[in-house]
Order: C-alpha cells, then structure tokens, then sequence
C-alpha cells in the first residue's frame, strides 16, 4: 500500500510537470539564459510547484504517520517555498532571500526539532551546550538551501541529486527501524523523480528556487534528524557530497579570488565540465554514477569499524581532491 501511495506522488509530479510547461499554463514563467546558465533558449521554471505539490499530496497521503515536531517542519518549509516562488516570479534582494532562509531554519530547529545531536566525525563529539548545537544547526540548514539552489544549474542533476540521496536516507531509515523516516525520504525521493524524469536533458522545465531552496531545506532536515539515532551527521554529509564538495570549493575559491558570491558564473565544477565539450548527458550520468557511489559508501559505513568509516572519509577527500584536480588540468585553471 505505501509504495502504491508513493507511486501516485510520483504520477501526480509528473502529471504536474507537463501541464506547467505548457505554453499556456497561466504560471508559466520562463528562466531567460543569463551569465550563469547552461541553457540557450528560456525555459519554463516552475517544476518546483509540481515538487510542492507531491510532497503536499504525500503529506495528506501519510498524515497518520505525523508527529508533533512535523507542523513546526512543514510550516517552516511552506514559509520558505512562499518566498522562493515569489523570487521565481521576481527576483528578491540577497537580504530578504537571506532573512527568510534564517527565520525557516530556525523555525526547523527550534519547533521542529530539527537539530545536531551526536558525534560530527566518527569517534569524535564536540561537547556543546544546546544553543550552540541550535545555532549550527541553523547556520547548516541556511548552507544546505542555498547550496542546493547553487547546484540547480544542468537538466537532471539537482532533480536527480534528490532522488538518490533521500533514496539513501530512506534505506537507512528502514535498516534503523524508523518507518516515518524512511517514508518520509521515500516520498521525497518519488516527488522528484516525476520531475526528474521532465527535467532530464533535454528538460521541459526547471524546478526553479521554489524546487531547489525547499529541497535542500529538506536534505539538511533529514541529515540532521538522522542524527537522532540512524546514522550521524557526517553520514549524511557523505551521501550529498557531490553537492557539498562541489558548492563548498567553488566558493571558497571565489571568495578567495576576491569575486562577489552573489553574482552569477559558470565556476561549479559540473558547469566547467559541460562547458569543456562533453555532452550535458555524459556529465549528469557521471553525476549520477558519483551520488551513487557516494550514498552507497555512506551507507556501508554506517555499520562498520572506526577505521573503515575513517578510511571511507579519507578515500572521498582524495576522490575528490583527484578529480578536481583533473577538471582544472583539462581546463588549464589552477
């Protein structure tokens, strides 16, 4: 019966998906090319609405299975797909777009239980008081949306980021014994594999900010209350480390070069590499090849000794040292 549920969301997305991307959706709004894009031609941005709408849809489908902390959670995640699909429409300042990002993480936190608890490296817990552990866990949840919204930029990547890594938190849900997890990773997964599947190069329709700001609101939810007994955090971190990875350096590296955060380029590494002559496919299945590796370390790791979740940490910084390395020598970039 769940997975028939599940399957429905999947449908409904889909359904979704092709009716916002009819030229003569009243909705419709197109995503005109800028510095940043990999696109040539505007495109319909409003597959975000088709993602809310399944996770509304899988919310009524699982409502007995809700817990007190979940009305904090869902409010906190209406609140801020609100104001990504009023950015859609019109583009938002920095400071509003920030503001409403710190007011729903800490919503999540504070009414939602959305918070760190346990060790952040494997054998190694920082003794914090409380609020400092809400206070991170704020600032993490403000880092998880606005990386996601920077790695929204190649049909079928962020779409199908979404539907490995809650796949994988949904499987380790389920090997925990927390069903309400699980299905909530599940649902989650299935919505954004009836977008995907529009989205895929080439795509139909974007998801847009109201897609890509509340599902990276979701993955640092998730990953932190995985922590309460399911897998610790760096776990979590490990599954969406090509997202991570990939956002993390390529900012440190604009900052360090003096350049405005805010503005928009062409420097991810999944960018450089679609740009450097290899078709959009090739890049988000090698993506996807990585979001896989990635989750299925990260799941393997959850059951084994100190020093083979050290050894799997240590082995994907190398991987991924490796293989920026290689998109810089290809590019001829330090």
């Amino acid at each position: 019966m769940d997975f028939v549920r599940l399957l429905l969301v999947t449908c409904v997305v889909y359904g979704l998906t092709r009716l916002f991307a009819h030229p003569r959706n009243p909705w419709r709004i197109l995503d005109v090319p800028n510095e940043r894009s990999l696109h040539a031609v505007p495109v319909p941005r409003t597959g975000g609405l088709a993602i809310l709408a399944g996770l509304l849809l899988a919310i009524a489908l699982f409502a007995p299975r809700l817990n007190p902390h979940d009305a904090g959670l869902i409010s906190a995640l209406a609140g801020i797909a609100v104001v990504s699909w009023r950015d859609d429409r019109a583009s938002l300042s920095p400071v509003i777009r920030l503001a409403a990002q710190i007011i729903a993480a800490a919503t999540a936190v504070i009414w939602g239980g959305a918070r760190w608890a346990g060790p952040v490296l494997p054998g190694v817990a920082l003794a914090l008081p409380p609020a400092a552990r809400e206070a991170l866990s704020v600032l993490y949840l403000v880092w998880c949306m606005n990386l996601y919204n920077f790695m929204d930029g190649l049909d079928g990547l962020a779409g199908g980021m979404a539907v490995i890594g809650f796949g994988a938190l949904a499987l380790l849900g389920a090997c925990a014994g927390m069903p309400a997890f699980a299905i909530a990773g599940a649902a989650i997964s299935m919505a954004a594999l009836g977008f995907t599947i529009s989205n895929y190069p080439p795509a139909r329709l974007f998801m847009g900010d109201a897609g890509s700001v509340p599902l990276g609101f979701l993955a640092g939810v998730m990953t932190l209350g995985a922590t309460h007994g399911i897998a610790p955090l760096w776990v979590g971190i490990l599954i969406f480390s090509p997202f991570f990875s990939d956002a993390s350096v390529t900012l440190v590296r604009r900052l360090w070069r003096g350049e405005n955060p805010a503005q928009a380029h062409r420097q991810h590494y999944y960018q450089r590499l679609a740009v450097s002559g290899l078709s959009r496919v090739r890049v988000v299945w090698y993506e996807y090849a990585l979001m896989v590796s990635s989750a299925l370390s990260a799941w393997w790791a959850v059951g084994g000794s100190l020093l083979a979740q050290w050894s799997i940490i240590a082995a994907w910084v190398g991987i991924y040292a490796a293989l920026a390395a290689l998109i810089d020598r290809r590019q001829g970039c330090g």
